[in-house]
């Protein structure tokens, strides 16, 4: 997990809000973010493409909402195909 520190804890939209800015900004577009809000801050959750993706999230809420502390268990799928066959038995 990635933390990220801010100095005021979060509110009850902060969540909405988040949901909101991933679907809906056009260079995001993420609906697989799940924001849950935790005693110690907010824990974004969910599965991207790439690290890089994962980042640019990260740095878009943090930017978005730079005083909520920020947990990040974002996983990184693999989007590639295989590189081998799956011989089954």
């Amino acid at each position: 997990m990635t933390e990220q520190h801010g100095g005021t804890p979060p509110d009850a939209y902060v969540e909405a809000e988040i949901h909101r800015l991933l679907a809906e900004d056009p260079s995001v577009a993420e609906q697989g973010i799940t924001a849950v809000h935790r005693e110690r801050g907010l824990v974004l959750y969910g599965e991207v493409e790439s690290p890089h993706r994962r980042e640019e999230i990260l740095r878009r809420v943090a930017e978005r909402f730079p005083d909520v502390p920020i947990t990040s268990d974002i996983g990184v799928i693999r989007a590639e195909a295989p590189s081998q066959v799956e011989e089954l038995p």
